[in-house]
């Protein structure tokens, strides 16, 4: 194997829809390109929660570069206006994608990225660093060398845990056969599990909410199913989002049946709580406590988020943030703590890299923990880097969005309904751009002021059991 950087592929890890869009900005480029996927095929993550539906309809999903070979390939465009299902995204989009003849050769499935370090040079190692080529060893003990590696793997198999300090609350590891992670097939092939049952979503996200409108829906068809919502802020506003004002029409759509939801009793909301404990009963059910209030339930739904997993490139020279696990650069304009998806920027090349020339993070995983993102930003940064690895340092530098700017939209729609258009009942409405103006080339206005997790938390006081000793993990 040649060791020469400019004959050596790039390795992009992970095909899911910010991997394939790489390839085909890599393809147009003409750089030589190699995809690896732990899964057995195309969008293996996508298509696990393949029954959940998108807020963002088709014109935001699709990569341009992507798009283009599609096209010359005869490939027939999607209504733009439609909002496809994460089943119809991977089936009618990215299998298409990965089939094409100019990817399809250099796509290799079910294989998994071990490490990825520099051949012969340790982290420590300086000497001979960057013209070194990178070192990707698989699950499988083989070794591929590249010129530059693109890890596009996403957070999906790093789920964040229930305990609201960062690690497991008490007992949670043990009652892990009564937790669920974020977006069970509720109304689907996961039904029996909730049917009848009296299932707790934790967490206040996206994941969240959808889970807890499946789990309502249910409740309406089959009885004796209950639902209850635990939330560490001391209110729902910031799931509820912006409803009416959110310029996605059907991301505001989730809040408001949310709130009509809560507002009727079909969901349980419980405010300020943090789990500290998780504990089986002995009539089979589980307990959450939060050091004051208890919750019994049949299931539990973890939708508390997802973390990056950077133990492949421990070798690697990586500049991480030390709150988000994103690069240093740009955490400050993703920070959920001052913005929603509605408030980031568009970045590039620049703000993804890192002191290990020719590595970059990109799509969910360069976010770290922030849940600020959106595709047409993963595709956007897949254009930038590439472009960099071209030496096209103008193209990559030249970071953009074509977002829409105005338009509030009406978000009483059913979460089955597949399109919002301009209909009196949902869709649209004719306001003037100066009451609804998105600054140039950010993200889709949510309707909400300030960052996702700007609001405060209830604190559980610290308190000093009896003998002295020091209490355990109680968190806010």
């Amino acid at each position: 194997m040649t060791n020469r950087l400019d004959d050596l592929p790039v390795v992009v890890i992970g095909a899911g829809p910010v991997g394939l869009a790489a390839a085909a900005h890599l393809t147009e480029r003409g750089l030589p390109f190699t995809i690896l996927e732990a899964g057995d095929g195309p969008a293996a993550a996508v298509r696990q929660w393949g029954h959940m539906r998108l807020f963002s309809p088709w014109r935001y999903n699709i990569d341009p570069a992507a798009r283009r070979l599609l096209a010359d390939a005869g490939w027939v465009v999607p209504d733009l206006d439609v909002l496809p299902t994460g089943g119809q995204l991977a089936a009618d989009y990215l299998q298409p994608l990965a089939d094409l003849p100019a990817l399809k050769p250099h796509i290799r499935y079910s294989a998994r990225v071990a490490a990825v370090t520099r051949l012969g040079v340790d982290r420590v190692r300086t000497a001979g660093r960057e013209s070194a080529p990178f070192l990707v060893r698989l699950a499988s003990g083989e070794d591929l060398h590249a010129r530059a590696v693109l890890d596009a793997s996403g957070t999906w198999t790093a789920p964040n845990v229930l305990g609201a300090s960062g690690i497991p609350a008490h007992g949670e590891t043990a009652a892990a056969a009564f937790i669920e992670h974020a977006l069970p097939d509720v109304l689907g092939t996961d039904r029996d599990r909730f049917a009848g049952k009296r299932t707790l979503v934790v967490g206040a996200g996206h994941s969240a909410a959808n889970t807890l409108l499946f789990l309502a829906e249910l409740a309406d068809q089959e009885p004796g199913t209950s639902v209850v919502w635990a939330i560490r802020s001391a209110s729902p506003a910031r799931t509820y989002g912006g409803e009416s004002a959110d310029a996605l029409p059907a991301r505001g759509a989730i809040g408001t049946r949310l709130r009509a939801y809560v507002e009727a009793g079909t969901i349980e909301l419980v405010t300020g709580f943090s789990v500290h404990t998780v504990a089986s009963t002995s009539d089979g059910r589980v307990e959450v406590s939060d050091g004051t209030r208890t919750i019994v339930a049949d299931r539990i739904v973890s939708a508390t988020g997802f973390r990056p997993d950077h133990t492949l490139t421990t070798e690697l020279r990586l500049d991480l943030d030390p709150i988000l696990g994103s690069t240093r650069a740009l955490a400050p304009l993703i920070d959920p703590n001052q913005h929603s998806c509605g408030t980031v920027p568009p970045h590039g090349v620049d703000e993804l890299a890192h002191p290990e020339p020719g590595f970059y993070a990109i799509g969910m995983k360069s976010y770290g923990r922030a849940p600020t993102f959106l595709m047409a930003t993963g595709y956007e940064q897949a254009r930038s880097v590439v472009a960099a690895l071209a030496g096209d340092w103008t193209t990559a530098r030249d970071v953009r969005l074509d977002l829409p700017e105005t338009g509030v939209c009406s978000s009483n729609a059913s979460p089955d309904a597949d399109r919002i258009d301009g209909a009196s009942d949902g869709g649209c409405c004719g306001t003037t751009a100066s009451d609804t103006a998105v600054p140039a080339g950010r993200g889709l206005a949510t309707g909400i002021s300030g960052g996702l997790l700007s609001a405060p938390l209830t604190l559980l006081p610290v308190t000093t059991p009896a003998g002295g000793e020091q209490a355990g993990g109680c968190c806010g």
